[in-house]
């Protein structure tokens, strides 16, 4: 994940904006960021975040 934030409450901060501004899903967010999904999903879950597809934000 280069180019984002690593610490996890920027990183939530930075891709729930990403999100909201520019992306109608989690799944083109790391396809056009080349991200993982999985890790994406593992940092935020150490800060008891998880996605939430309907409201295409981590809550």
């Amino acid at each position: 994940m280069t180019g984002i934030p690593r610490d996890p409450v920027m990183l939530l901060s930075y891709i729930n904006t990403q999100l909201r501004d520019f992306y109608p899903s989690l799944e083109e967010l790391c396809s056009a960021l080349s991200l993982d999904r999985e890790t994406l999903d593992e940092t935020l879950s150490s800060i008891d975040y998880f996605y939430d597809r309907d409201k295409n934000q981590y809550l």
